[in-house]
């Protein structure tokens, strides 16, 4: 297959997903192209249409990510057919699993060796890992709430006692889990990274990284 061969087969294919995505999002084409413009990028309906039917040669990856969020579907599920095909054609002469497609497109594919820091594999990984201790600490944070407050509505003495007492074990796994986090947090501003926003329910960790 040449380079322009593989080109054209994968934008057709791109198409048949978008078109699929499209149906399956229960819109029209004049519904896609009016959603476009709403979430601020005009996509008219004739270019729909030519890329749906195999007109257009390549997809402008600007529209690509405008119709995924109209769609919504992950973007990457538009450039590979995860779970229709085995198989997919990646990069010219180049045939892959198709999950291993998906997994060298967002920088999940396994390694045999640490990569070194600050490559773009690598970063990915931080901020994978701060990601998920974010997502460990609103739970175990959660929890601990929730204990807190069915213990504070309980009219019965005993089932108040273990309550609480069940409380106090979730805020030492949460405030472990939140400290965990601020220190991760602290490591990568010491190596120039930007932060991502904590969310609402952990905004307090931000106030106690800018008292220092």
């Amino acid at each position: 297959m040449t380079q322009n061969d593989w080109s054209l087969a994968f934008t057709a294919s791109v198409a048949e997903r978008l078109r699929a995505a499209r149906k399956s999002a229960g819109l029209t084409v004049a519904e896609a192209a009016e959603a476009c413009d709403g979430a601020g990028l005009s996509v008219p309906r004739t270019t729909i249409t030519n890329l749906e039917i195999g007109r257009r040669s390549s997809v402008d990856l600007a529209e690509l990510l405008v119709l995924a969020d109209v769609y919504a579907v992950p973007p990457v599920s538009l450039l590979f057919p995860l779970g229709t095909a085995a198989t997919v054609a990646v990069l010219p002469g180049r045939e892959v699993p198709t999950w291993d497609a998906v997994a060298w497109f967002t920088g999940e594919t396994s390694l045999k060796l640490p990569v070194p820091e600050g490559s773009a594999r690598e970063i990915l990984d931080v901020f994978r890992a701060h990601h998920d201790a974010v997502e460990t600490a609103l739970s175990s944070s959660r929890l601990a709430s929730e204990r807190r407050r069915k213990a504070s509505t309980s009219l019965d003495p005993q089932r108040r006692e273990r309550l609480l007492s069940a409380a106090a074990s979730y805020e030492q796994v949460a405030y472990d889990d939140c400290r965990e986090l601020r220190l991760f947090r602290d490591r990568m501003r010491e190596r120039g990274l930007m932060l991502p926003t904590l969310p609402d329910d952990l905004a307090f960790i931000e106030d106690a990284e800018n008292e220092e």
